[in-house]
């Protein structure tokens, strides 16, 4: 059964990465009030007019030309045609999902003042999956992906069910609707706000996350197979630097490693262990720090009213708010931030599976390989992690210092939130590849390790829904198939549920 989100309060990041995954978005009856208000103030500054930028004036440098009361539908049509300018590939379904539910919610705020049958059209798109085809590039902020989606609602652009391909008009009919006519200011409104960049960021919160989990469990697996030393994660040593995240991650790495023979066998043999293994706790901690300042990040943008202009007042003193509340620096600044987390957590993964590898410092097999010099192992898929964390020191750049000048210096400062946001996601696709080689690495290891050297019950369980995936390589077939495997694995399995064994995970709940 399809999970519903009833839309009252402000849409959190977890709700909005539940509709990227195919939850359905509903409007509570005090959200569907506050926007038909707000919808009767815009119609009152209409009636009255009271000159408010995109409602009676043109938009960008062109603010200052007063627009006719005739001609307001015409200036919302054109606003959504000529921001439709966006180019590449089109996002993809939870991308456009999650961007879809952050504009619903930003006009569910009650201050932007379109007609409640926008939102109902947008909901009605969005419960069928019926998803309008977004350009994933182009866009310094906002405008050209919103226009993408609001293309739809006039019958035109396109749209796709599943791999269907389909029209605006008959994406509208097949959720019974028509056409829609554009009012003054809806064209502005559907083009305007931080929800491209917001949707995107809250799904790249959820998605860090889920994989910083996963990268805690790869960490493990290497770090038992090379013999480290425990006592690096014990709590009173990493209670010495306060951070929540190094202290989750250490409690983290004691839970998956407890009981480990392998580690009991070599306690002692070294007065410290290498950096990509001793700081596990640091690293990783660090970033979920980064994550967490982030995900408030997202949050406050979530909970705030981001078109401009906003509308308040009564019908009867309707009052126009201009400012500059669409500019998202805060998320530019933040998800920049995340975007060098994320590729701080693949450098480290890609250095352990190097240590994996190297029969100079695993007392393993020369690359993880069945036999010597016939076989190459797992030399070449060290290669490609090295290359997709080298991929990611030019992703990891900031977008949001790009600056650049639009509109004829009306708009002279850019903060460029959206392409820090897909810059994000594209880092942490790379992180989830990297990691799948990890765990292919750590499983292999385990095959190879004499028998007696055994695993933690917990990384027992691991390697065997990795095996289960993937068996043994003996260079008997094409690797990256293994890693395309592992990889989706990752994307719907949570870390937590692979480290129980089948009867932990048929238990049911206390």
């Amino acid at each position: 059964m399809t999970p519903t989100i009833t839309l009252d309060a402000p849409l959190s990041a977890a709700g909005i990465a539940a509709v990227a995954d195919g939850a359905d978005l509903v409007l509570s009856a005090a959200a569907r009030e506050r926007i038909v208000r707000a919808r009767f103030i815009v119609e009152a500054l209409v009636e009255q007019g009271i000159r408010g930028y995109g409602i009676n004036t043109g938009v960008g440098a062109l603010s200052d030309i007063v627009i006719d009361r005739g001609l307001q539908r015409a200036l919302s049509r054109n606003i959504v045609f000529s921001h439709a300018c966006g180019i590449g590939a089109p996002l993809g379904r939870r991308e456009t999902r999650a961007v879809m539910a952050a504009q619903i919610a930003n006009f569910a705020h009650g201050a932007s003042g379109v007609r409640i049958e926008i939102v109902e059209t947008l909901l009605a798109l969005l419960c069928a999956d019926l998803l309008p085809v977004i350009p994933s590039r182009g866009s310094v902020g906002y405008l050209t992906h919103a226009a993408a989606i609001a293309l739809v609602l006039l019958g035109h652009g396109a749209v796709l069910a599943r791999d269907k391909r389909m029209t605006g008009t008959e994406a509208l009919a097949a959720v019974g609707r028509t056409a829609l006519v554009l009012e003054a200011k809806e064209g502005l409104s559907l083009v305007n706000g931080t929800p491209c960049a917001t949707g995107l960021g809250a799904l790249a919160v959820s998605r860090a996350r889920h994989l910083f989990a996963w990268a805690d469990v790869a960490a493990a697996m290497a770090y038992e197979n090379l013999g480290a030393q425990a006592d690096a994660f014990a709590a009173e040593t990493l209670s010495l630097r306060r951070s929540q995240g190094l202290a989750d991650v250490g409690a983290t790495l004691r839970d998956l490693l407890s009981g480990s023979p392998r580690l009991a066998e070599t306690t002692g043999r070294r007065t410290q262990d290498p950096l990509s293994l001793r700081a596990i706790p640091q690293i990783h901690g660090a970033a979920r720090d980064a994550l967490t300042d982030v995900a408030a990040v997202v949050e406050r943008e979530l909970a705030s009213v981001t078109d401009n202009p906003a509308v308040a007042g009564t019908p009867e003193a309707p009052r126009i708010l201009s400012q500059a509340h669409a500019v998202a620096a805060a998320l530019g600044l933040s998800l920049d931030a995340l975007g060098v987390a994320v590729a701080q957590m693949a450098a480290i993964s890609e250095r352990r599976i190097d240590r994996l590898v190297n029969p100079l410092v695993s007392g393993l097999p020369a690359f993880l390989a069945v036999s010597d010099g016939v076989a190459s192992g797992y030399m070449i898929a060290q290669y490609t992690a090295a290359a997709l964390v080298a991929e990611n020191r030019g992703l990891a750049a900031p977008a949001s210092l790009g600056g650049g000048i639009t509109s004829a210096l009306q708009e002279d400062i850019l903060t460029h939130a959206t392409p820090a946001a897909t810059k994000a996601l594209a880092l942490l696709d790379n992180l989830r590849d990297v990691l799948a080689i990890e765990l292919l690495a750590a499983a292999q290891a385990y095959d190879l390790q004499p028998e007696e050297r055994r695993a933690a019950p917990r990384m027992q369980a691991v390697r065997r829904r990795i095996r289960a995936l993937a068996p043994l390589y003996a260079d008997d077939r094409p690797m990256n198939e293994d890693i395309a495997a592992v990889a989706a694995f990752l994307e719907v399995t949570e870390a937590g549920d692979a480290t129980r064994s089948a009867g932990e995970r048929d238990a049911p709940s206390a």
